[in-house]
């Protein structure tokens, strides 16, 4: 079993390989497949995981969350590192 991916602010969230962030055309909705899994995350969710790509950090994804929405720092990183936590726990990211 390998070790629980912990998120915190420097953290820098990517899909793993077998993870995809994917566009449903059909059903125009955006889906996370994994092998036999698959997830439909809410709007808010993809605009987080969209920016979720091996270059940036949960400080600079909450920075752009914080200066686009005019909210909290600390409430926008607490939800954002919280949901990214709950998908690593699931396998669906790693940091």
């Amino acid at each position: 079993m390998s070790a629980r991916v912990v998120i915190g602010a420097d953290s820098v969230p990517a899909f793993p390989r077998h993870v995809k962030l994917h566009f449903n055309k059909q059903r125009e909705q955006w889906v996370i497949l994994a092998p036999e899994r698959l997830l439909v995350p809410d709007e808010t969710s993809i605009e987080i995981l969209r920016m979720c790509d091996g270059a940036a950090s949960v400080e600079s994804i909450v920075g752009k969350l914080v200066e686009k929405y005019n909210a909290p720092h600390e409430v926008i990183m607490k939800d954002v590192t919280l949901m990214l936590q709950d998908l690593a726990d699931k396998g669906f990211l790693v940091a």
